[in-house]
């Protein structure tokens, strides 16, 4: 196992990595609306967190080696269904044609009271 890590993304809030690689496969923890200085970006907009955390996603995924189309499942984690609409037409823009497997859970509560977290496993090189 290969642990990846970026300064381009957001520290780990606590004892984990921003992410794996195993036998081909990357596995990302959850991102939230963090920056790179791990300081709260978007306010209490789920649109803003979501561009947040995909722009996350990104820097994470790059740091493996991979891209967006090799992103086989997201996971998202919604602290209100109600943003379910407006985070789902950024998800939409985020991958364009590819359409990843994907869940979609509200929870009840994320770090650090934001409203979106998500995660990817991806088909990458270790």
């Amino acid at each position: 196992m290969k642990k990846i890590h970026t300064d381009a993304a957001p520290p780990a809030i606590g004892p984990y990595s921003q992410a794996v690689v195993s036998g081909g496969f990357l596995v990302t923890s959850g991102q939230i609306s963090l920056n790179a200085d791990g300081l709260p970006v978007g306010g209490n907009d789920p649109v803003l967190q979501s561009k947040q955390v995909f722009a996350n996603l990104d820097a994470v995924l790059s740091a493996a080696g991979c891209a967006r189309t090799d992103v086989l499942r997201a996971t998202v984690y919604l602290a209100d269904m109600d943003d379910f609409i407006a985070v789902n037409e950024v998800y939409a823009e985020y991958f364009g044609e590819h359409r990843p497997a994907r869940a979609c859970v509200e929870v009840a509560r994320l770090p650090k009271d934001m409203k979106v977290e998500i995660d990817f496993f991806a088909a990458c090189k270790d």
